[in-house]
């Protein structure tokens, strides 16, 4: 999977100020809520992110959060992309403040077919090169580039293939629920 089949300059927002993981899931939120225009979508989005949460933090590590959910099953799958002015704690395992957030949010019906790709896109996402482009942007306009082209040059694009181990897929899977 590509940023870019997910991600829209609607869904991405930089230089946010914001003061907690709790205002950045309010915020991921009300974007989803306003790009789907899904019934009740703020609460039922903010509760699916934050119980995600619950299970397990989705600090990657580097500065780098990925939250993900489920939403409807009437809903589009979507990413938001956040770049902070400044980190928030964000109580990543790696301890360091988190700055750069890609949410990954997924109807209910359609978690099997994404879930593969899931590890693939963290790994990208901690990508160094890539986060010092996405942290020196300055426009929504300029981080869908990076990411456009960062996914024209990612010759190791995730796809299935018979090697993935069913352990890959299964831990992927605990992890989107």
């Amino acid at each position: 999977m590509k940023f870019t089949e997910l991600l829209t300059p609607e869904s991405i927002r930089q230089g946010m100020i914001l003061s907690s993981k709790k205002r950045v899931f309010e915020l991921i939120a009300h974007i989803v809520a306003e790009k789907l225009q899904l019934e009740n979508g703020e609460q039922c989005c903010f509760e699916c992110l934050f119980s995600r949460e619950k299970l397990g933090n989705s600090g990657l590590g580097g500065g780098v959060a990925m939250p993900k959910g489920r939403l409807p099953a009437e809903a589009q799958p979507i990413a938001v992309f956040i770049q902070l002015d400044s980190p928030i704690d964000y109580e990543a395992a790696d301890h360091r403040e988190v700055d750069l957030i890609f949410a990954v949010l997924i109807p209910e019906n359609m978690c099997a077919a994404y879930v593969q790709y899931l590890p693939k896109l963290a790994e990208n996402l901690t990508d160094k090169s890539l986060c010092k482009q996405l942290r020196a942007a300055k426009s929504a306009d300029e981080i869908l580039q990076i990411f456009f082209h960062y996914d024209q040059t990612d010759a190791n694009e995730a796809v299935p293939t018979e090697q993935s181990s069913e352990q890959d897929v299964t831990e992927s899977q605990r992890n989107f629920t």
